[in-house]
């Protein structure tokens, strides 16, 4: 008897000391979430976002009227509060982060509460980089993509590209609004140049034969296009888009047909 109670008093102690390290492994478990949720958060307050930096920089807040300028303000901000945004070897402005939200928001601001899935943080880069994000060799070339690997969840941009993209004299091209459209193209598991998650099922076939018809003239010579969009259906998703929104009169002119999709796709006015 003596025995089997030491045993028995010892059986309890273990189950009580086992319990203990559960519940200590569940409270650090909670804690470092929690913490590491805090220091992904950017307070709206620590950057200031007015009409005027808007109105100076971004044509596409420009076009927009009184109540729609309104609600760009607030969605920039909201991108600002909910996206970490971490400069890499280089340091950026509140600008620069404007920057970023600014491309972010251009494309979905026709579906209000639209959140691009998995996208936890944007990375910037000093200049062009390679396929292992060196800065500093010669076939550095990459001036954004959307993260893999142990990148998932990330989107690396170059600054020189970002801040090219609303310099005093853009043109049809913007790097980071053209990642967030391979974002937006890619939420519905495939990326294939067909955003099914913003466009009705009726356009899928007419916006395939687009695609087919201007990619043959691009293949002529016969479109202002960038060329970079022949690579795939993805890519040329991307640069059109990047040249909708960027220079639309433009578009509109030079590709009629191009520019009614687009303004049923992204529902702009």
């Amino acid at each position: 008897m003596p025995h089997q109670f030491i045993f028995t008093i010892l059986a309890v102690i273990m189950q009580i000391f086992l319990f203990i390290i559960f519940i200590t492994a569940i409270a650090y478990s909670v804690w470092f979430l929690a913490k590491g949720s805090v220091k992904k958060r950017i307070p709206i307050s620590d950057i200031h976002v007015s009409d005027l930096i808007l109105l100076e920089h971004i044509s596409f807040y420009r076009r927009l009227d009184e109540p729609d300028k309104v609600r760009f303000i607030k969605d920039v901000k909201e991108f600002l509060q909910e996206i970490l945004i971490t400069p890499i070897n280089t340091s950026i402005t509140d600008l620069d982060k404007i920057f970023v939200a600014a491309s972010a928001v251009i494309p979905i601001f026709s579906f209000p509460g639209f959140k691009y899935p998995h996208l936890e943080e944007v990375l910037i880069y000093p200049d062009t980089f390679n396929m292992d994000f060196e800065t500093n060799t010669d076939d550095r070339n990459i001036m954004g993509l959307v993260g893999t690997g142990v990148y998932r969840n990330k989107m690396l941009l170059s600054k020189t590209a970002l801040q090219g993209g609303f310099g005093n004299n853009p043109g049809a091209a913007n790097t980071a609004i053209h990642e967030f459209v391979h974002l937006i193209d890619g939420a519905d598991g495939d990326t294939d140049g067909i955003p099914r998650i913003l466009m009705d099922n009726a356009y899928a076939l007419p916006w395939s034969d687009l695609i087919h018809d201007e990619m043959q003239k691009m293949l002529e010579g016969n479109s202002d296009i960038n060329p970079y969009g022949l690579q795939n259906r993805s890519e040329f998703f991307a640069v059109t888009a990047e040249y909708f929104f960027e220079r639309p009169e433009l578009f509109k002119e030079n590709h009629p047909e191009l520019f009614n999709m687009m303004q049923l796709i992204f529902k702009t006015k």
